[in-house]
């Protein structure tokens, strides 16, 4: 079976290779098609520069960027709004122009918890969730394209019992996991044979593992074994946004 086209949309640049770095490269490596849309730092920044490395690592092409600034670094997209505060239809538009421009059959983001909480996290849940609908409804945004439905949509999460060393990780450093009961989590995908190009992606965050309490930083300063088991499982809970073909398992063959 053809591995099913794959877009993801995230926060911030690193996001990406954090949560989902083996998923993409493991679909890519099968020949499918993927591509990232980041919601936050300019496409100017050097953060964008730190993305295409990443992408490129997990073949997931160019960067698509909507371009607004991070919730708590305004300066990221000068001029710009911060994401949070931008106007919902504005930016849900902006999703939807690059979902029907991809035509992917799976689509990834945060969930609602937004894994640490962050603003721009949960933010991005919310527009996702609306453009993913939105996408298949030829009467909206119809200056973004023709309809596109996705056959799925999944939320990255992190189930209560098989978290306890990535929140350990980041409690040490005064942070909190957001946790989802286990029943919740419909994919669970071993990564493990794709690690190695996933942490090479998170390393071309370099800005970040050299940021103090950054999640890329204090994975660095750990022993490989314990990055395996923080990194080497991906999981996800499934969302069927409008017409799906039930019994797929786009992420677990």
């Amino acid at each position: 079976m053809t591995a099913p086209s794959i877009l993801a949309i995230y926060a911030h640049p690193d996001d990406e290779s954090l949560v989902a770095g083996g998923v993409l490269a493991r679909h890519a490596a099968a020949g499918a098609r993927t591509a990232v849309v980041t919601a936050t730092w300019s496409p100017e920044s050097h953060r964008a520069a730190e993305l295409a490395d990443a992408l490129g690592v997990l073949g997931a092409g160019e960067p698509r960027m909507l371009g607004y600034a991070d919730f708590r670094i305004p300066d990221s997209a000068p001029g710009q709004p911060r994401f949070c505060d931008a106007p919902v239809e504005e930016s849900v538009g902006r999703t939807v122009s690059h979902i029907r421009a991809f035509r992917p059959d799976v689509i990834v983001t945060h969930d609602a918890y937004g894994s640490s909480g962050h603003p721009d996290h949960r933010h991005t849940h919310r527009v996702t969730l609306l453009a993913a609908h939105a996408a298949g409804l030829d009467g909206l945004y119809p200056e973004t394209g023709p309809a596109w439905q996705p056959r799925a949509l999944y939320f990255s999460a992190h189930p209560r019992r098989a978290s306890g060393a990535l929140a350990d990780l980041l409690s040490g450093a005064g942070k909190l996991l957001h946790t989802v009961p286990d029943d919740r989590v419909t994919a669970r995908v071993d990564v493990r044979p794709w690690l190695d190009r996933k942490w090479a992606a998170i390393r071309a965050h370099r800005s970040e593992t050299v940021r103090g309490r950054s999640l890329p930083a204090l994975l660095s300063g750990i022993p490989p074994r314990e990055r395996e088991a923080v990194l080497g499982t991906e999981w996800f809970t499934r969302h069927d946004p409008g017409s799906v073909h039930r019994g797929l398992h786009e992420l677990v063959p």
